[in-house]
């Protein structure tokens, strides 16, 4: 009897012990940054180009941080990927989902022999395309990386809305790997992957942290699935610049530069942090993660016919159909 009360009693506190690593919550919450806020009726509209090079911010909302179950260390650079400026469409465009020989394609081109793992798994590889609203900036000028330290220094930029959309299949591939961000870039660049408005809104009087305050959503179908304050980013502008110099140092900061400042939450993909732990536990590799997602529920991710908006006050409007 006495064996038996012992028994149960580490049992106990395993089970404590493995439901306490699972459910903990953050070790940092997440916190908006400081920002000056511009009035809307300070500023003009700039015609917005096609630009030189492109990046993204990735994890700088605190809903999206929690429903893709994603780390977080106030003292560590977000993840920052490159997304190509051929993948950039305007409003009323049709981006067409990518087959499964294209992803295969662009997985094995940039680590070469994926290919063939891929075509052997997933012969019908579901791309999981996905939608992400953003506030994005560009640069009216070009900026020395050494003046992002002057607290004097507020840089010439240009405000606009964009969807950044991504094949989720593709960055899943990047779990556990050490270039994990450059498998986001890649799901992130295929043909028609970046709306983008037509203008952007530039303020009349530069301020070093300064943003337009405004609400951005994005509709699929005429529903709402995202909509935040951009009050609610995480990093300043000239953070984000910060931090795409110290991923990409030999990327000069030149004007045209176009960078998307992140999503809020509400996108397709979304995990349980319990069962990210628990995959994690159990040594899942990234091909199970990838079969695991493939066999869920996919009905909110884009297919053919949708018709997704991003819109934000002041910032625009795009709108493309998926065929």
């Amino acid at each position: 009897m006495k064996a038996l009360l012992i028994f149960i009693i580490v049992l106990g506190l395993l089970v404590l012990g493995l439901a306490f690593y699972l459910f903990r919550p953050l070790r940092v919450k997440p916190a908006p940054a400081d920002f000056h806020c511009y009035e809307p009726g300070q500023g003009a509209y700039v015609p917005l180009r096609t630009p030189p090079q492109s990046f993204g911010i990735g994890l700088s909302y605190a809903g999206h941080i929690e429903e893709t179950a994603s780390r977080f260390d106030p003292d560590a650079t977000p993840p920052v990927f490159a997304k190509r400026p051929s993948a950039a469409v305007r409003t009323g465009a049709e981006v067409r989902v990518p087959t499964s020989e294209e992803l295969v394609e662009a997985a094995d081109a940039f680590e070469p022999g994926l290919g063939a793992r891929l075509r052997d798994d997933f012969p019908d590889l579901d791309p999981l395309l996905d939608y992400e609203v953003e506030m994005g900036f560009v640069l009216l000028e070009d900026i020395d990386p050494s003046r992002l330290d002057d607290p004097s220094f507020a840089p010439r930029l240009g405000f606009f809305i964009a969807n950044d959309l991504s094949a989720r299949s593709i960055a899943i591939l990047g779990e556990g790997q050490a270039r994990r961000y450059e498998y986001w870039g890649i799901s992130k660049s295929l043909p028609g992957f970046m709306p983008i408005a037509d203008r952007a809104w530039v303020p009349k009087e530069p301020k070093r942290n300064g943003i337009p305050c405004v609400e951005i959503e994005l509709l699929v179908n005429g529903e709402v699935r995202q909509r935040q304050s951009t009050l609610n980013l995480i990093y300043t502008p000239i953070q984000m610049l910060g931090f795409v110099h110290a991923a990409f140092p030999d990327a000069p900061l030149t004007a045209g530069t176009l960078v998307l400042t992140g999503t809020p939450g509400g996108v397709a993909m979304t995990t349980p942090r319990w069962l990210v732990r628990a995959g994690n536990l159990v040594g899942l590799d990234r091909f199970k993660k990838l079969s695991a997602k493939l066999g869920g529920d996919k009905s909110r991710f884009l297919g053919s016919g949708d018709t997704v908006t991003a819109r934000g006050e002041g910032l625009g409007e795009v709108t493309i159909t998926v065929r």
